[in-house]
């Protein structure tokens, strides 16, 4: 049985994909699994002040920590800047550059010990990979399929989380948040791709994880192949992340690479 769920089908003309655009965090690597945990306790913390959070506040937060994934931390951090002025319960008000480094400061705390494991080899590489993705990176490039990977995440992080799971080589170009800049580092490379490289509707793929990959790749007509990964299990459906990628309009979903060749299948690639 194919674990591809097919919410569109694929027009026949114009099908050969030439280039793909991948996310990077949570749709290829499980390194900061749990960002959201960290970012959800700051805002609280930071526009509850010295007053206890109320249930309006957390579910304030969480529904926007859920709608924005994908987008640059600086987004979101502008966000919270906002919302700390409109609820005006904490004195300490800072700006958005301030929160993200706080928020910045907090991940690397949870997070420098995994990526540290790896690049020192006492970890392995698919400890924080979704299950299957090296084996489609393989197959994609076999078959002279330009890779690209691109993530809200700060650029020289990205580089190094890339590097420490051996997969820089398969890429043509990594894209990061630019670092002291609110710019997005999705929508550039897409831009680039149709632009520079004249990539046109279906000889594009675009696969991610959250709903800013999969809208902006509909904007521009490529197919878009959603992946609601669990990243604590690398493998399996995120039911939360498969209602968001369906709103999306992601052509379809998996939850994994597991069965890669499904997919390759779907994009007559087989």
């Amino acid at each position: 049985m194919s674990t591809i769920e097919i919410l569109e089908p694929l027009t026949e003309s114009g099908m050969g994909i030439e280039a793909v655009l991948f996310d990077f965090d949570g749709t290829i690597s499980t390194l900061r699994q749990g960002w959201e945990t960290v970012m959800r306790s700051l805002m609280i913390e930071m526009i509850s002040g010295p007053y206890p959070p109320d249930d309006n506040l957390v579910r304030e937060v969480e529904e926007y920590i859920d709608e924005s994934t994908g987008i640059q931390t600086i987004f979101q951090m502008q966000w919270l800047a906002e919302t700390v002025k409109r609820y005006a319960r904490n004195p300490n008000i800072h700006d958005s550059w301030w929160y993200k480094a706080e928020y910045n400061r907090r991940l690397m705390n949870m997070i420098e010990g995994r990526i540290k494991a790896l690049e020192e080899g006492r970890q392995k590489p698919t400890d924080y990979m979704i299950c299957g993705v090296k084996d489609f990176l393989e197959e994609l490039r076999a078959r002279g399929i330009k890779l690209f990977v691109a993530s809200g995440t700060d650029h020289p992080d990205v580089l190094r989380e890339v590097k420490a799971l051996g997969l820089s080589d398969y890429f043509a170009e990594i894209a990061g948040a630019p670092v002291g800049q609110a710019s997005c580092s999705k929508e550039a490379v897409l831009r680039r791709l149709i632009n520079e490289r004249g990539l046109r509707g279906q000889q594009l793929l675009v696969v991610g994880d959250g709903k800013v990959e999969v809208g902006l790749g509909r904007k521009v007509g490529a197919v878009t192949l959603g992946v609601a990964t669990d990243e604590i299990n690398r493998r399996g459906i995120n039911e939360a992340k498969r209602r968001r990628l369906m709103k999306a309009g992601a052509h379809a979903i998996v939850g994994d690479f597991a069965d890669y060749k499904d997919i390759l299948e779907w994009l007559n690639l087989s």
